[in-house]
């Protein structure tokens, strides 16, 4: 899949700049040249950046008893 038709950068291109090293949509910009013509891949880049959820962490929640009044 095309990632960024007017560049013709291919989505196994972004993943593989991500995986090594691209941590910003600048950093994609610079080394593949995504998202520099008209922009309307900008989006679709930069989701390669995000950070998988992890499924092993679990969030804390603040929890009141059912024997404390909560204020």
């Amino acid at each position: 899949m095309y990632v960024c038709i007017c560049n013709a950068i291919s989505e196994k291109s972004v993943k593989e700049a991500v995986a090594n090293g691209a941590r910003t949509l600048a950093d994609l910009q610079a080394q593949l040249g995504v998202a520099t013509s008209c922009g309307c891949c900008a989006s679709c880049a930069e989701s390669y950046l995000e950070e998988p959820a992890n499924p092993g962490l679990m969030q804390a929640i603040e929890v009141t008893p059912p024997w404390k009044k909560a204020n």
